[in-house]
């Protein structure tokens, strides 16, 4: 478990296992620092939030800090679409859940849902598309055998939660005044 991105369990903690459907392990809290002027959690702070669950999901999976030494590789974020539900506000205690929802070689596209860790109401969702990247060549990479073996397995479970509603969206276009 992740608690504001202390991280309380080991490395690739659960590796073996069958995978976390959806993948339940961060935990954090609504901060001081990130409430603004209109007294909720700012919409840069849920990005972190965010991000800091990516970083449990990413170790999760493998592609973790020794990983990185080893072998010189990482994820670089591609694309993000967050999606904002519902107010947090300072001191509300935070959960995220992440599905896989595909992946090839090079890239991993997963979906992130804040909940309000004590009413579980859904506060944010957030989409993102990860590359794997060789950190030598700063270009992108193919990733090792047994991280793609790892998502396989991982894919397999979360493709029994079914498409989650939240996935593929797109921001709509208004329409043209006077059309």
């Amino acid at each position: 478990m992740v608690i504001n991105g202390e991280n309380a369990g080991g490395p690739q903690e659960g590796m073996g296992e069958r995978p976390d459907t959806p993948l339940d392990r961060y935990r954090g809290t609504v901060l001081p620092e990130w409430v603004d002027y209109n007294g909720h959690m700012n919409v840069a702070y849920y990005l972190v939030a965010f991000d800091l669950a990516t970083d449990v999901f990413l170790e999760w999976i493998g592609l973790d800090k020794a990983l990185r030494e080893t072998r010189g590789g990482t994820t670089f974020t591609a694309e993000v679409h967050i999606g904002y539900l519902r107010e947090l506000h300072e001191g509300d205690p935070i959960r995220v859940t992440t599905q896989l929802l595909s992946y090839d070689q090079k890239r991993i596209r997963y979906l992130h849902k804040m909940h309000h860790a004590e009413n579980g109401l859904e506060a944010a969702y957030a989409e993102n598309l990860s590359l794997y990247v060789d950190l030598n060549t700063r270009r992108v990479a193919e990733m090792a055998p047994p991280t793609l073996r790892r998502l396989e397995e991982v894919l397999a479970a979360h493709s029994e939660l079914g498409r989650p509603d939240e996935a593929g969206r797109a921001i709509a276009r208004p329409p043209v005044p006077g059309t």
